[in-house]
């Protein structure tokens, strides 16, 4: 037999709207009856509303609609299908129910069409009716930053009214410059359009008058202008096409409710000086807009009622009140916030009438509710009334203990009878004895009158009926109390029932029970003094985690001093006890925690601490070097601190471990050729893990450094054949290829004059470069000649920017370090100095 599942009444209301026209209209429905506010399959629905004839496709409209009330695109096309039927008062009415809740200048473009369209052949009483709906329309949304179109339509339309007399004429270039006047001073698209428009219409028509007028309106409309720059960059980042669902967390919705809420902040500065009624309009415009897409935010709605209240509208606030709870009639907290404000504002009916309606809704209708309503009861009637609605609340299927706890904390601190709250609580205690929670509330109660005996007779009762496994927390308070009022024997005779207790529910019950250390400590603590250090504390709360852990225990349980009271307080009258009260300061379960042992201390005095680094390459025949970087990505190998200026520091005391000795290093320096012994032995010491490249690639421009002539014999030109030490043949054959890739991309310079290598073997031909010398000379093929200089040029020509840069560096390490930056023989190319002396 097939089973029937219960569809919702969403689910009913689509499943009438007749079948879909294919596979993809039928999955949509499977995906809303899920989730309501699914966009996609909407959309997915809208789609196929639009190819139906519009009596099949009302429905789906009308459910659409009821999902997203403020979609103005949906209200677009639902009007727009009736208009194409010619069903013009199906289509006043659609209009009358959209056009003010959405403030969009598509949908009122849509309107005016349609109004034109009515009254084009009804004569002037048709022009009179268009030009009362141009007047409605721009009184609406004529300071929406896109509304700049509207505008130069609406003047067009009144500059081509008929004009049967003079005086007409004149009524008409009225209304022209009112209307432009009004224009030119909203910050909207097409503004400095308007403003030109406006000085030919006035200098068309008096060119003295015109001086005048443009005169006064010139600083307004640069005012309006200015702020429409900056308003243009906060609508800029509003995206139009978003429909109004439940916020559901995503970077879209945050980034969307920033937007609108700067754009607000922007508003409410009023950066254009306006008067209070016309910045009150452009402020709840903006509020008005912004529900459009954040209907679903009941902070949004709040902030409106309240800036309605603050600026002197209370009537207007509650309007936004009573339109917030229609949109959103399950958030509980415009309730309140609806009720406070007829409250304050002195509405007592209004607010109680409030207060009915969360209690008639049945997802508001909780115990919170009752409680408050009954607060406000005993605020606006008196005490007879508050206990009216506690009998009311008593019979409620939501009632909970916590309508008992509120109602005796009313009775003992407003009306100042103990006796009455005690009966209260005796009355829940019926009720509610199973529910840890009320007891300990109760047992506060008690320690507050200082009636100790019935204190000791209320956990013995609850002890009595409450399974082992949810005693804890009454045998913690219980073993509290004695700690506070009791002596040691009574104490610890609890301490050892509570251990026997305990031991019945399993591992966790026997960790909370063994007598440990952490009891002894918790039992002679007083608030925030502790017998102990803080050190053994955080010793102790990591032992009961590991224990917790081990046991299986994922989340701690509910600490006692972690729970609320009913009288008011954040303390209650007995102090937590147990192991978990030294935990009080880790309420979460599992703490992730890093692994410390794999860190490595790093001190730019004295390199990397711990030796190489976990996962490093070591140098083949070298050893692990830790601190290494990659001096570069052909090289297959790395080079740090014990090459780059690492000799600096072997004179302030033995190297780190990791780091080779001073006997490695010189035995590499020794096997370098002396151009590249003499780069290394320049380099700066390494201050942080790696080295500045720019520094490195000064001082490797500056070094005496044979020019390769070609990329095979790098290694035979340079690197000889006499290292003969296989520990450093890795690092040499590294090197090799480095310096290849190093000299075809830079200039080598040489030592002795400062210029190019290769300039320097030019036959004295004064500062001619060599490539033109060899044209001068002699006469070569024309492609040939072209690829040589382009050739030679590569090579031989400075780059400037290279030298402007060492430059800078030169000057700031003599700054910083007091050296001389010159070099022997090679700081007169860089330092635009000869290299010779002074004279």
């Amino acid at each position: 037999m097939k089973e029937v599942g219960v569809m919702s009444p969403h689910g009913q209301t689509l499943a009438r709207l007749g079948s879909p026209l294919n596979e993809k209209g039928r999955y949509a429905r499977e995906r809303i009856n899920t989730y309501k506010y699914d966009i996609d399959a909407w959309t997915t629905l809208a789609s196929e509303a639009q190819a139906r004839p519009i009596s099949e496709a009302a429905p789906l409209y009308e459910e659409l609609l009821a999902t997203f009330p403020t979609a103005a695109k949906y209200w677009k096309a639902y009007v727009e299908a009736h208009i194409s039927t010619n069903s013009d008062d199906a289509a006043k009415h659609i209009f009358s129910r959209c056009l003010l809740n959405c403030l969009h200048i598509e949908l009122w473009k849509c309107y005016i069409r349609f109004i034109r369209k009515v009254n084009d052949s009804k004569g002037q009483d048709g022009r009179d009716e268009t030009k009362k709906a141009y007047d409605f329309m721009l009184g609406r949304i004529g300071m929406d930053i896109a509304a700049g179109p509207m505008w130069l339509e609406y003047i067009a339309f009144l500059r081509t009214a008929p004009v049967t007399a003079p005086q007409e004429d004149s009524q008409r270039m009225t209304s022209v410059r009112k209307a432009y006047q009004k224009a030119i001073l909203a910050p909207i698209h097409h503004v400095e359009q308007l403003w030109k428009e406006y000085e030919n219409f006035e200098n068309s028509i008096s060119r003295a008058l015109a001086k005048g007028l443009l005169a006064e309106y010139q600083p307004k409309h640069f005012s309006a202008r200015a702020v429409y720059r900056e308003r243009k960059k906060f609508c800029e980042r509003i995206d139009q096409n978003m429909l109004a669902v439940p916020p559901t967390g995503s970077i879209k919705e945050e980034q969307q409710l920033t937007a609108w809420k700067q754009l607000l902040a922007f508003e409410k500065a009023n950066p254009q000086r306006l008067e209070p009624s016309a910045l009150t309009k452009r402020v709840a415009f903006t509020y008005e807009q912004c529900l459009m897409y954040l209907y679903h935010y009941p902070d949004v709605w709040y902030d409106y009622a309240t800036w309605h209240a603050q600026n002197g509208s209370p009537d207007s606030a509650v309007v936004v009140f009573q339109r917030a709870l229609k949109a959103l009639p399950d958030t509980t907290v415009l309730y309140y916030a609806y009720a406070e404000f007829e409250e304050a504002r002195g509405s007592i009916k209004e607010a109680k009438r409030v207060y009915e309606s969360l209690l008639r809704n049945s997802s508001t209708a909780n115990a919170l509710a009752y409680i408050q309503y009954m607060r406000f009861t005993r605020r606006t009637e008196g005490s007879e009334g508050a206990r009216k609605i506690f009998f009311e609340a008593r019979k409620a299927p939501a009632c909970t203990y916590h309508v008992y706890v509120a109602s005796a904390a009313m009775v003992l601190c407003i009306d100042k009878d103990p006796k009455a709250a005690r009966t209260i609580f005796e009355l829940g205690l019926k009720k509610y004895i199973h529910e840890p929670a009320y007891v300990l509330e109760y047992a506060d109660f008690l320690c507050r009158l200082n009636d100790e005996r019935n204190v000791r007779v209320l956990f013995e009762r609850a002890l009595s009926v409450l399974p082992p496994e949810e005693s804890i927390e009454v045998w913690n308070c219980f073993m509290a109390f004695e700690q506070l009022y009791g002596d040691i024997p009574s104490m610890l005779k609890v301490e050892q029932r509570r251990k026997e207790a305990l031991s019945q529910t399993g591992d966790d019950g026997v960790a909370a029970a063994e007598s440990s250390l952490q009891q002894l400590i918790t039992r002679y603590r007083f608030l925030d003094l502790w017998p102990c250090s803080s050190g053994d504390l955080d010793h102790l709360v990591r032992q009961q985690m590991m224990a917790q852990r081990l046991s299986g225990k994922t989340e701690q349980q509910a600490l006692t001093s972690g729970s609320g009271n009913g009288m008011g307080g954040n303390e209650r009258a007995i102090p937590a006890s147990g192991t978990e009260g030294l935990a009080a300061s880790f309420p979460g379960g599992h703490i992730v925690r890093p692994d410390l042992a794999q860190m490595i201390v790093y001190d730019p005095k004295q390199g990397l601490a711990g030796g190489p680094i976990p996962g490093q390459v070591p140098l083949s025949g070298i050893g692990p070097v830790s601190g290494f970087s990659t001096l570069g990505p052909q090289a297959g190998m790395t080079f740090g601190p014990s090459l780059l200026g690492l000799q600096h520091q072997l004179a302030q005391g033995p190297l780190p471990p990791g780091i080779m000795s001073s006997a490695g290093l010189d035995e590499i320096l020794n096997s370098l050729p002396p151009s590249l012994s003499s780069f290394f032995s320049r380099l700066p010491p390494v201050n942080g893990p790696y080295p500045d490249t720019e520094v490195v690639l000064s001082i490797l421009l500056q070094a005496d450094i044979p020019s390769v002539p070609s990329e095979g014999a790098t290694q035979q030109a340079q690197f000889p054949q006499r290292i003969g030490n296989p520990r450093t043949s890795a690092v040499i054959n590294s090197l090799a290829s480095e310096l290849s890739v190093v000299s075809r991309g830079h200039t080598v310079v040489d030592g002795a004059t400062g210029l190019p290598s290769n300039a320097s073997d030019a036959k004295g031909h004064g500062d001619i470069p060599p490539f033109k010398q060899s044209n001068a000379s002699k006469r070569k093929d024309p492609e040939k000649e072209e690829d040589q200089e382009e050739s030679l040029t590569s090579q031989s020509r400075p780059a400037s920017r290279d030298v402007f840069r060492m430059r800078q560096l030169q000057r700031a390490r003599v700054g910083t370090s007091g050296q001389a930056t010159s070099t022997s023989g090679g700081s007169g190319a860089f330092s635009a100095e000869p290299s010779g002396s002074s004279e």
